[in-house]
């Protein structure tokens, strides 16, 4: 199939080895937090928070946090460009989506007597929250999507990634306790340009089923 989009999806793999003489352009970082922005959300609940590891003093903080285990994604830490920790509120609450509500509101999307109607939606957060008032799995899988999302609009832009559930989310926590201010970090997104010399997995051919063995149409 012959599309711009296929064309980009084709190229993206997962870099292995980052240039860190290679930054991101300020022009393109703009697109890309809009992306991280406008991802998609169950019920637009935006359970996140999104902080971007670019200076040499976060990017040791984030060294340091492989310091017992996950070891094979440390060298990321320094020689991507830039780092993205996906982190997610554990116990999300009706508060939390009066702050949608009352955005649609201010923006004019919701008529503002309809106000308390609007929190109709939250019933689905409530089907996913257990007696002490944890959702992290639901939350986390809103992560997911932004993560995808972020994904694709590099490719787009012609920038590598690499996505990491090889974190330490506990270290993370406490390393980037003020910047996550409670929410929880289990994947990250190393973003950045490719070493061409000694990335082994640039050269190598796309992997993926083929789309009889994923696809069924009905």
């Amino acid at each position: 199939m012959t599309h711009p989009m296929i064309t980009e999806l084709e190229k993206r793999y997962t870099v292995k080895h980052y240039d860190a003489s290679k930054r991101i352009s300020n022009d393109d970082l703009d697109v890309i937090y809009d992306a991280l922005r406008l991802s998609p959300s169950s019920i637009n609940s935006q359970p996140w928070k999104f902080v971007v590891i670019e200076s040499d003093e976060a990017k040791q903080r984030f060294h340091d946090t492989f310091a017992n285990k996950f070891q094979f994604n440390q060298k990321h830490a320094k020689t991507a460009s830039h780092i993205v920790l996906f982190a997610h509120k554990t116990h999300y609450s009706r508060d939390d989506y009066a702050k949608v509500i009352d955005t649609d509101i201010q923006i004019g999307r919701t008529p503002a007597e309809n106000r308390e109607a609007s929190f109709g939606a939250f019933a689905f957060v409530d089907m996913n929250t257990d007696e002490t008032g944890n959702n992290a799995a639901w939350t986390k899988a809103q992560t997911y999507i932004a993560l995808g999302n972020t994904m694709n609009a590099l490719a787009r832009l012609g920038i590598g990634s690499t996505p990491m559930e090889g974190v330490d989310a506990e270290l993370i926590g406490e390393l980037f306790s003020e910047e996550l201010a409670g929410y929880q970090c289990d994947v990250a997104l190393a973003m950045g340009y490719a070493d061409e010399e000694q990335d082994y997995n640039l050269p190598l051919a796309k992997s993926r089923l083929s789309k009889d063995t994923v696809i069924s149409v009905l």
